[in-house]
């Protein structure tokens, strides 16, 4: 498949580049014909308001298939199934690298390969049908009620400086925990978004799909306690909820992690603590609360309940007490009419 460069940018102007590949890419006349249909498509996504990261990611796998392609002298049109798990296989093995990256290569392809055919560039998608074995998924760690207690009520520190810090602090934390966000959600947070009367929250998520999230009462108080500090701090008008003391504009995630560290040490916590285990208390005590896992699917923002269905194992003495109690030919439930 041969492409003009004709309305095509200078490989160097590419976002997803970094300048020392670019100038490798430009030096390769064979690799830089196999990779204008990828900046193509790329150029697609970007239009779609895909995120940098995105077509970064989408483009280094794209370019391990086509370093593969040049050195067996093929084109995206002539790679089959055999020669895409060769790849895969070539990736596995010799650049040990982990299954999840190797699936996200394999997306990337996919996609791809899709976008060609849509164009008419191509006519056989080699990935269709092709599936890689997944690892398990890993079991996330969880903290117990009593350490985040531990964390969320700590005594407010002596300084007025870090008493202020903490205001803002504590409400972030009692945030994540009382709804279930992923720190990205957090910090996206304006002020708009906010509802302190109907005690819940508008979080725009993955996909840029919006959910309405309930908001514990504590968090509520706490954000309530929060905001007169907010609005001394705010330069220009920015709509964030949550604002750097210092900058006045809204925080970053880096920060919001880097805070969590301090408030742990502060309250005497050995645990690693970060914003996302937050959201993994959350969802695993209101899954061995509640048992309704539909509902926290909604609150977490899930699009496949099985992402979800990872909390299950958390509390399994509760689903053993269930079982005995329900089941007809349960161990205990049996024992218990026997005494009876």
């Amino acid at each position: 498949m041969v492409m003009s460069h004709k309305n095509d940018p200078s490989i160097k102007s590419e976002r997803w580049l970094s300048a020392g590949l670019a100038v490798t890419i430009e030096a390769d006349a064979v690799l830089r014909e196999l990779l204008l249909p990828v900046h193509r498509w790329l150029h697609t996504l970007s239009v779609r308001n895909h995120s940098e990261h995105t077509l970064t990611a989408y483009f280094a796998g794209l370019n391990q298939l086509a370093l593969f392609l040049r050195g067996k002298r093929l084109t995206w049109t002539r790679c089959d199934k055999r020669q895409l798990a060769q790849h895969i296989g070539q990736r596995l093995d010799e650049n040990k690298l982990a299954l999840a990256s190797v699936q996200q290569e394999l997306s990337a392809i996919r996609h791809f390969y899709g976008w060609l055919i849509e164009e008419n560039l191509a006519r056989i998608n080699p990935t269709t049908g092709y599936q890689l074995k997944r690892s398990p998924r890993p079991l996330p760690s969880i903290a117990d009620v009593d350490l985040l207690t531990q964390l969320l009520d700590q005594e407010i520190p002596d300084t007025p400086e870090q008493a202020r810090l903490w205001l803002r602090d504590k409400a972030m934390f009692e945030l994540l925990y009382s709804s279930g966000l992923r720190v990205g959600e957090l910090v996206a947070l304006d002020m708009a978004d906010l509802d302190l009367s109907d005690l819940r929250v508008r979080v725009t998520g993955k996909g840029n799909k919006t959910r309405l999230v309930p908001l514990g009462v504590k968090a509520a108080e706490a954000i309530t306690r929060y905001l007169p500090h907010r609005h001394l701090w705010v330069e220009q008008m920015d709509k964030a909820l949550f604002i750097s003391e210092k900058l006045g504009t809204r925080l970053s995630t880096r920060a919001v992690q880097q805070r969590l560290k301090v408030a742990a040490t502060r309250a005497g916590i050995a645990q690693n603590m970060y914003p996302h285990l937050l959201r993994h208390c959350f969802a695993s005590h209101m899954l061995s609360g509640s048992g309704d896992l539909r509902a926290v699917q909604e609150m977490l923002g899930h699009s496949d309940i099985s992402t979800t269905q990872i909390y299950t194992h958390v509390d399994f003495a509760k689903l053993t007490q269930v079982y005995d109690r329900a089941h007809p030919r349960a161990t205990h439930a049996q024992s218990d009419s026997d005494a009876s």
